[in-house]
């Protein structure tokens, strides 16, 4: 949701941009990629910026956004891929689990699809795992739900 009025923002300051005037430039949203097209590759990078601004503005994680190289036509025309990631993929998820267990703390981590699930016998545990991982670099943003059975 916060991806689509991102996309929809940076629509806006597109139409308003002096320098985008007359010039045919687009910003698509198709899933979880963000195709932006230009007339020129600086035209592009321009694009890419507001884009980038528009996500990290409405709080969305720069760590789960992988911008690809721009692609340019012999003609001039430029297009470029923003994908947006969600979920944490099974590497990175192995080096999440085997972080918790380096932590010695008496819990479980599962690895459940594209989220790790953590549970333990003890609340004060469970907070000290949130509270490692926090503290730790992980090339992916993090975001953490607490339930009671």
């Amino acid at each position: 949701m916060e991806v689509e009025n991102a996309v929809n923002q940076a629509r806006k300051e597109l139409a308003n941009r002096f320098d985008f005037k007359n010039s045919p430039a687009e910003i698509a949203l198709e899933k979880n990629e963000i195709k932006l097209t230009a007339q020129d590759q600086f035209k592009i990078k321009a694009l890419h910026e507001i884009v980038v601004a528009r996500l990290a503005k409405r709080q969305v994680s720069l760590k789960n956004v992988e911008s690809l190289p721009p692609e340019v036509s012999p003609l001039g025309h430029a297009r470029q891929v923003i994908r947006i990631k969600q979920g944490i993929a099974q590497p990175v998820a192995g080096q999440i689990t085997a972080f918790i267990r380096d932590t010695q703390l008496k819990v479980a981590a599962q690895i459940q699809g594209d989220a790790i699930r953590v549970s333990g016998k003890s609340k004060d545990h469970l907070q000290a795992v949130i509270a490692a991982v926090r503290g730790h670099d992980f090339p992916v943003a993090l975001h953490f739900e607490n339930y009671r059975d």
